[in-house]
């Protein structure tokens, strides 16, 4: 499938019903008492150019959520599956085969060009799976190399022309099987992500559009001006859901998406109320905010602010790109892990703003409940320059002699900019080796590195599905193409490792979960040996809200749903008893 921009064109006829000439509200129906208006949040970036099935930041999850929807999803409170598209399902005993039962009468957003309703229909399902396994002009879709190709029975033959649809899928009027290779015990976990979302095959065909989903929140327009960046999300009418009251959802009219890289802007779009909600502070500012500047918001009654300080299942880090010679060296790689102060980092550069340093595994500590990170952190890194050095001097290279210069690649902001600025004096300081920052766009960066052009890499990864195995698939060997020229879309270090790759694939096929998890353990165990990662930080966030923002959700996989979300000061009677609760 070629990717197509993921944009409304303003139309003449709704641009003279409306008099749109900002990001403003659109519609006007209440059903429920407190239903209407607009919510204002901001995203660090946004590529009008990528298809759903190759959605990878948070920034991106966070609008197609509302937007798309899968057969499940995940429940944005207690981060467990539940019904979508699809009302029930069953398993095989051998776990390979997922029989659906589709909801009935469920509607695609109305497209300007088609006037009749498009129902969602089984032929739905099976050719958004298609879409998401054919071959791309980058080779393959996300979705594909992260959920389907080894898994989906006949979706690599389809993928690479040998057949003319995936033997794995097929329908009977409102119900979809799905055949596995193999068992896979999350495969419903993979499900309820975005990049396995559904979309209309009538629209696709008709117009090549592939932007009409069936969420709560339809994709009305995005503007583009030097101070208003933004995507405009308008009320789905036709959404299927209502609350325990029966009032239809969403209760909102409009979601305007503020597009802002830069966490100070970001930070005064808030306090100017551009926005109602702020979802990481700007670390430089954490302390005056969330002080004497603003102490009197957050404690009157009722408050203007609330603050939620929350760890989120999340590792930002660095990846060494091992089809570079010089990184073949594992001493290389080690002494580069114990070079860096993470310490320094985390109190310097973030003030503090992180669940705590990197000194374990790529899976935050406490993440999972059960897993055993403290195996994992034996094999993780703290800062050790001597050792550093002497790794170093064993590699070849004593004080840095002849090693060359190298690059770390990042996607420009505040933040990323100084954290490159600070690794790069600890590197020069302990090793004595030059280093050259490059600052890119987030989308360049993505193409960079799935296509390993550089050396060291910013990255971060936060939990798409809550398993060990949505952190430990950025290792798996068997998804870096043979042909080197070929974008890795999931493994961008290109690290390979058999006994990695087999305990991995063993860890994925196990129903009990204690004997999973000790798989985990030990292929994650296997990859810090190796040291392809140097893992700096686990995430934690400092997201501050209007408090007028009633029944939003946060969780620690950073995930938001809008539908159940509405507007309504508070009064003091009214914050008092739902303080006493």
């Amino acid at each position: 499938m070629q990717n197509r921009k993921l944009v409304v064109v303003f139309f003449i006829l709704t641009l003279s019903i409306f008099g749109l000439t900002s990001c403003e509200q659109i519609i006007k129906k209440n059903n429920f008492e407190h239903a209407g208006g607009t919510l204002n949040f901001a995203v660090d970036h946004w590529n009008e150019n990528a298809s759903i099935f190759d959605a990878r930041s948070s920034s991106e999850y966070q609008v197609l959520q509302q937007i798309f929807e899968g057969l499940v999803a995940l429940d944005p409170v207690k981060l467990v599956i539940k019904p979508r598209l699809a009302v029930k399902w069953n398993i095989s005993p051998d776990g390979k085969i997922y029989r659906f039962h589709l909801r009935k009468g469920i509607v695609f957003h109305q497209h300007p060009e088609i006037k009749e309703d498009i129902i969602l229909s089984a032929e739905d399902i099976v050719f958004s799976i298609e879409q998401a396994c054919k071959k791309t002009e980058n080779g393959a879709h996300l979705a594909y190399q992260s959920i389907f190709k080894d898994l989906l029975k006949g979706a690599k033959e389809f993928h690479n022309g040998e057949a003319e649809s995936i033997s794995g899928l097929s329908f009977r009027k409102n119900r979809i099987e799905i055949e596995l290779l193999k068992r896979d015990v999350n495969f419903l976990k993979k499900l309820a992500q975005p990049i396995a979302a559904i979309y209309s095959k009538k629209a696709h065909q008709l117009l090549g559009d592939n932007h009409l989903g069936t969420g709560p929140f339809k994709l009305y327009a995005r503007k583009k001006r030097a101070e208003n960046d933004c995507v405009i999300l308008a009320k789905n009418e036709k959404y299927y859901e209502k609350d325990n009251n029966k009032n239809k959802l969403p209760y909102l009219d409009t979601i305007i998406v503020r597009i802002e890289n830069d966490k100070s802007k970001q930070l005064e779009m808030f306090k100017n109320e551009e926005i109602d909600c702020i979802n990481q502070l700007p670390p430089a500012e954490i302390g005056s905010f969330i002080g004497e500047e603003n102490l009197d918001k957050f404690n009157q009654n009722p408050p203007i602010y609330q603050l939620n300080k929350q760890e989120i299942t999340g590792t930002s880090f660095y990846y060494l790109n091992l089809r570079k010679k010089i990184f073949e060296d594992v001493r290389i790689r080690k002494a580069l892990n114990y070079a860096i102060d993470r310490e320094a980092i985390v109190s310097k550069i973030l003030n503090y703003q992180a669940h705590s340093i990197g000194d374990g595994g790529i899976i935050p500590p406490a993440a999972f409940s059960g897993y055993d990170s403290e195996k994992a952190k034996s094999h993780g890194y703290t800062f050790q320059p001597e050792k550093a050095k002497r790794l170093f001097a064993q590699a070849g290279y004593p004080n840095g002699k002849d090693f060359p210069i190298i690059h770390i690649k990042f996607n420009v902001g505040t933040l990323h900019s100084d954290v490159a600025k600070e690794i790069a004096n600890q590197l020069k300081e302990t090793l004595n080796i030059e280093v050259i920052l490059d600052g890119v766009s987030f989308e360049e960066k993505i193409h960079d590195q799935i296509y390993a052009n550089g050396d060291l890499f910013r990255s971060s990864w936060f939990a798409e599905y809550n398993s060990p195995e949505s952190f430990l698939m950025t290792a798996y060997g068997r998804t870096v193409p043979k042909d080197s020229s070929l974008p890795s879309m999931t493994n961008h270090s290109r690290y390979q490792n058999e006994a990695f790759d087999a305990l991995f694939e063993m860890a994925k096929s196990t129903p009990e979960i204690v004997e999973r998890y000790k798989s985990f353990v030990e292929a994650e165990s296997i990859l810090m040996e190796d040291a392809p990662y140097i893992i700096l930080w686990y995430e934690e966030t400092i997201k501050i809200v209007y408090s007028k923002v009633r029944n939003l959700s946060l969780n620690e996989m950073n995930s938001y749903s809008f539908k159940n979300v509405y507007l309504k000061e508070w009064s003091k009677k009214e914050w008092e008893t739902k303080e006493k609760r």
